[in-house]
């Protein structure tokens, strides 16, 4: 895609840097804290599924929120961390500031998924709660910051995060991908897994949902926060993406497709039904814009699993997926039969004994044991 550089409303980041560097950083500090997620081969999709919704707290969030309070601890800085977040950058900063010792603050939007806010106070999180969506939340914690010296951790507009994020592309490239297809919220695993892979000839396709499409907007040049639809996928559910995200895919991904409600809902009940993997809504995102993506060796991300239970079982009494395509076989050509070659040798001419007549008795044997086969 083409880069539709900055705009006027952008703040400046111009000397904000990340590149492959960062993201091999990333997977040196992240190697000792979390465990390498599988690849599963969804054979009725057709498609390779990194299965992130088995990661630590359920999501890959995890992964940038590690790599950044690792970084700040390396620089010395010690205050307590506050983010925004939906619900999986809410874990995910819970987790790790459990597991460093940090003090952390989450700011979650009224309306949050009562499964994700319950996992960010058991890693020992505060929980704020504020607003109607990410976007208000986000303004609140900033305001939080400011006003008490805390360290503001965006979910996807920060460097560290970016580079944590990217451990997921760079997990991906062992298995030799030629398409690999993320969700974009905010931006940050997308940018992520394009600075990891496009190095390595590997397409990077985004997926939104239909009316949830900020950044579509942003690199066709509409930079103004636009009102989410409902959707099942809240987790990519933003106003505005990141200006640090958005100048990435507008460099690094190859397109960006879009998917309807619909879709999403009958995927997501496939997955549960088909391949047995639980998955939030954007988190079976990238596998409904599978279809949509050429390649012979696709594979989609699954972000995350923290679904509500009420909300799945609504799911898988509601949506009725259409039956898959059967598999079609490959057509080949039976092997002739060759007629024997004429041969001036006569062939040998092959006696059977009697069973009862008088022969060696390991030959009776055999023969008694052929006649127990066929009679079995």
């Amino acid at each position: 895609m083409a880069d539709t550089g900055a705009s006027s409303q952008d703040p400046d980041v111009g000397d904000v840097n990340v590149g492959v560097g960062d993201v091999l950083a990333a997977q040196a500090r992240l190697r000792r804290y979390l465990p390498e997620t599988p690849l599963h081969h969804a054979e009725r999709f057709g498609v390779m599924l990194k299965l992130e919704n088995l990661q630590r707290t359920g999501s890959y969030k995890v992964r940038g929120a590690l790599n950044s309070l690792l970084v700040a601890r390396e620089r010395g800085d010690e205050r307590p961390v506050i983010c925004a977040s939906a619900g999986n950058h809410a874990q995910g900063v819970a987790w790790a500031a459990y597991r460093l010792g940090v003090q952390a603050i989450t700011v979650m939007p009224i309306g949050a998924p009562q499964n994700k806010i319950a996992g960010v106070a058991h890693w020992g999180a505060t929980v704020r709660q504020h607003g109607n969506s990410y976007d208000e939340a986000f303004m609140f914690a900033r305001e939080l910051a400011e006003q008490n010296g805390y360290r503001f951790l965006s979910a996807f507009d920060d460097p560290d995060v970016i580079a944590g994020q990217g451990t997921v592309g760079i997990e991906i490239a062992a298995h030799t991908p030629d398409v690999v297809i993320v969700p974009i919220g905010g931006g940050g695993l997308a940018s992520g897994v394009a600075l990891a892979l496009k190095s390595q000839g590997v397409r990077v396709v985004g997926a939104q949902v239909e009316g949830v499409d900020s950044m579509v907007r942003a690199l066709a040049g509409d930079v103004r926060a636009i009102a989410p639809a409902a959707s099942l996928a809240d987790g990519v559910r933003v106003k505005v993406p990141g200006f640090i995200t958005r100048r990435l895919c507008a460099n690094l991904l190859d397109d960006i497709v879009i998917v309807r409600e619909a879709e999403l809902r009958e995927t997501l009940v496939r997955l549960a039904l088909e391949e047995n993997i639980i998955a939030e809504g954007a988190g079976a995102l990238a596998l409904a814009a599978g279809r949509r993506v050429s390649g012979k060796r696709k594979c989609a991300v699954v972000s995350g699993g923290n679904i509500d239970a009420q909300v799945l079982a609504q799911l898988l009494s509601d949506v009725r997926p259409r039956p898959p395509r059967k598999p079609r076989r490959r057509k080949t050509e039976p092997a002739r039969l060759q007629p024997p070659a004429a041969s001036a040798t006569p062939s040998p001419v092959v006696r059977i004994q009697p069973l009862n007549s008088t022969a060696a008795p390991r030959t009776r044997r055999a023969a008694v044991a052929v006649e127990e086969e066929t009679t079995w």
